[in-house]
């Protein structure tokens, strides 16, 4: 097992020498300027696109972005298998340069509980003061009116955002649309959408914007040939983001969070995926653990998930424009591996079986208002018996077993929301999760109430 230090840098001059806590560790330098003096993996157009719009973040949510891109930079370049004992946990230390570094210090041990539970890694923390000539990052907006926007909300490119997005709008809402993305579907995905929303909603009266970073690290950006694909702090990344936006707003503002309960709760279908394995990327308990954080910095806005009591269906029966949402639908992106088709030469598309999949067929089936033309490599997957031990049918029968299981014991349900993490809300609001777990889980059993899923005959 090898521990990791990644040391961000930020300028040519910043080559001093960073004493490095554990003398084993594989040692890794990411240089956030260019030599041109941008900024590097995404920041700088982020920076210059709010600038455009009339918006100057603050330093320190600047420093979030840049200890956020360090995470990924570490989540998606430090391989599980190869660098940890147990095949999942990994050992990281991020040495990040700072505007303020003793407010940072301060949250340290907060951020590694947080980002611990978030990715099932043990992360270490180690604050410096940025290089001189990098005091101040953020260049100065004034000479711009800024845009009217009153709130801001993630876009993932998902059908959830999709929803979040249209009902914002409808609503009269300015929203500034904040998008993450790093492969081409995604990419793709919100394009078309956006494009379609300013089709339906053209200014001034719906008057919104959007701001796009692809931040990623390739196997050129460190000197580390591995790679990790699991990917479990991606959400740090999309709410540091989030409040980089926020952070520009002159006034206290809401960060829109938009994800159905199931998914954000994201109980384990079965003892596989208990702990780590199970994603925690919206659930409650590391959204309020990022808004303490948020507060500790002075970013003065709020992740909320206004959907957190409705399952995907509903969220789709209730957008208030179901024609604009039967339109847009087929080119949103739910897919965890919408890239694979290709290996069935086909063109990316939606697997149709992964859970996520699963869970948006079946609120198109129970919410849209006509027919799902969503491409999915199974079309129709009760045509015939789907493998359980290939990835095709393995899904399919676990949610089979968690709808039968709820079924006959809907009270299991009230032990189940606490099988991810610690929830904090009050008992009325923990036995809401209970209850859209119960609706959500019995929204999928719906659609699988036909499917077939089981061991293959051999001929």
């Amino acid at each position: 097992m090898n521990r990791h230090s990644l040391v961000g840098r930020l300028g040519h001059d910043d080559v001093v020498a960073v004493p490095i806590a554990q003398r084993d560790s594989v040692v890794l330098d990411t240089h956030f300027v260019r030599e041109d003096g941008s900024f590097n993996f995404g920041i700088g157009p982020a920076l210059e696109r709010l600038a455009g719009l009339g918006l100057a973040p603050t330093e320190r949510a600047l420093d979030l972005v840049i200890l956020a891109a360090l995470v990924t930079a570490a989540d998606t370049r430090v391989s599980r298998k190869a660098n940890s004992q147990d095949g999942w946990t990994r050992e990281i230390d991020l040495y990040v340069p700072v505007s303020d570094p003793s407010l940072w210090r301060e949250l340290a041990d907060e951020l590694a509980t947080l980002l611990r539970f978030l990715t099932g890694d043990r992360w270490r923390f180690v604050f410096r003061r940025r290089p001189e000539s990098m005091e101040i990052l953020v260049a100065d907006a004034t000479l711009l009116e800024a845009v009217p926007v009153d709130t801001v909300c993630l876009f993932s490119g998902g059908l959830d955002s999709l929803v979040g997005a249209i009902d914002l709008l409808g609503s009269g809402a300015r929203p500034l649309l904040v998008s993450h993305y790093w492969d081409s579907e995604t990419a793709n995905a919100q394009s078309t959408l956006l494009d379609s929303l300013g089709k339906r909603f053209p200014p001034p009266d719906n008057e919104f914007h959007s701001l796009r970073v692809r931040l990623g690290f390739d196997r050129h950006a460190l000197e580390s040939s591995e790679k990790e694909l699991t990917q479990r702090g991606r959400s740090f990344l999309f709410f540091a983001l989030a409040a980089l936006a926020a952070s520009s707003i002159d006034r206290a503002v809401t960060i829109h969070v938009p994800e159905n309960g199931l998914i954000a709760l994201n109980v384990p279908l079965d003892r596989s995926r208990l702990g780590a394995l199970s994603t925690r990327t919206t659930h409650p308990h590391f959204m309020a653990g990022m808004n303490d954080l948020l507060k500790r910095i002075g970013v003065s806005g709020e992740l909320i998930n206004r959907y957190r009591h409705s399952t995907k269906g509903e969220m789709v029966a209730g957008c208030v424009d179901p024609k604009l949402l039967g339109i847009a639908t087929a080119s949103s992106m739910s897919c965890s591996s919408a890239a694979k088709a290709r290996y069935q030469e086909m063109s990316p598309r939606h697997c149709g079986y992964c859970v996520p999949c699963l869970i948006r067929r079946a609120s198109l089936l129970h919410g849209l208002e006509g027919a799902d033309q969503t491409l999915y490599t199974i079309k129709n997957l009760a045509h015939e018996q789907l493998a359980s031990d290939k990835a095709e049918g393995e899904h399919v029968r676990a949610l089979q077993r968690m709808s039968a299981r709820l079924a006959g014991r809907p009270d299991l349900a009230d032990i189940l929301v606490h099988k991810p993490g610690p929830l904090r809300e009050s008992p009325a609001e923990v036995s809401a999760f209970a209850d859209v777990l119960r609706r959500g889980i019995a929204e999928v059993g719906e659609l699988l109430r036909n499917v077939r899923a089981g061991p293959r005959q051999r001929s």
